[in-house]
């Protein structure tokens, strides 16, 4: 992936719809074992809170993933998605028989749709797109105005500190490296933006959320992607079951390349 051509891009919307022209987003979740476990994860989340035929917003769609695989179930699914080619891709998958409402569109201005409006609201890669927290606050502000009052919103992010380890792994040279801060272990913000667990809550909580649970949505999982891959059946159900017995303590939850945050009004 050319980092150096999307640097040359001012414009963050254009940037992010460059982003996903060069990066293949379609089979990020679905790829290989150690992939799945993110999708794994957060649909058991959102499941615990769902109601049969529930309303569900996507803001951030991607290529539908968790759109299609909830339309299925029958719940009525709108999707907001920034990437016209990922919007391409994902119209191409829908299914007649368990319609999309599907609109190209940005998750901070979400004008087209009414007040209380769906009883669950999942923003899955917004908040680590806006560079600017001032957009990242009116992002959060429009997923609570069309939430319904007892809906549940679902937010997801990005782990600095597992991205330096994550990137360790990779890259033996990336302690003396320069895209991250060598005081602060900041992580350069490109290009998606990275927060530390404590700053997770921050943001959440300046937004006015009230934070249900935490998870470590994938764990170490990018990180032993080979072992994990390697697994039989049966051995990949136990690893499984053993990062769903961790995936919210405390002491393990900043040791994941993404988090989800389960929140009310």
């Amino acid at each position: 992936m050319d980092f150096e051509k999307l640097r040359q891009i001012q414009n963050e919307t254009e940037q992010v719809q460059k982003l996903y022209e060069m990066f293949c987003e379609d089979t990020r979740l679905t790829h290989s074992k150690a992939a799945q476990v993110e999708f794994i994860t957060t649909v058991k989340y959102i499941e615990k809170y769902l109601q049969p035929k529930a309303r569900i917003l996507d803001l951030g769609a991607g290529t539908g993933r968790y759109s299609l695989y909830f339309a299925a179930k029958g719940h009525d699914v709108s999707a907001v998605e920034l990437s016209p080619n990922n919007v391409e891709i994902f119209r191409e998958k829908i299914d007649p028989a368990h319609p999309v409402d599907l609109r190209q569109g940005s998750a901070i201005d979400l004008s087209c749709y009414p007040d209380e409006s769906f009883d669950a609201v999942l923003v899955f890669g917004p908040l680590y797109h806006l560079h600017n927290e001032q957009d990242r606050q009116r992002c959060i502000a429009e997923a609570k105005r069309v939430c319904k009052p007892d809906g549940t919103l679902f937010f997801a992010l990005i782990s600095n500190d597992m991205v330096i380890l994550t990137e360790f792994s990779y890259d033996q040279s990336y302690f003396s490296g320069s895209i991250y801060d060598h005081d602060t272990f900041h992580v350069e913000d490109f290009p998606f933006v990275f927060f530390t667990v404590s700053q997770c809550r921050e943001m959440l909580q300046k937004g006015g959320v009230t934070l249900l649970r935490e998870v470590a949505a994938d764990g170490m999982s990018e990180m032993l992607a080979d072992k994990i891959n390697a697994l039989d059946d049966q051995s990949y159900s136990q690893y499984l079951k053993f990062h769903f017995y961790c995936c919210e303590k405390p002491e393990l939850l900043g040791y994941s390349n993404h988090l989800l945050f389960v929140c009310k009004k």
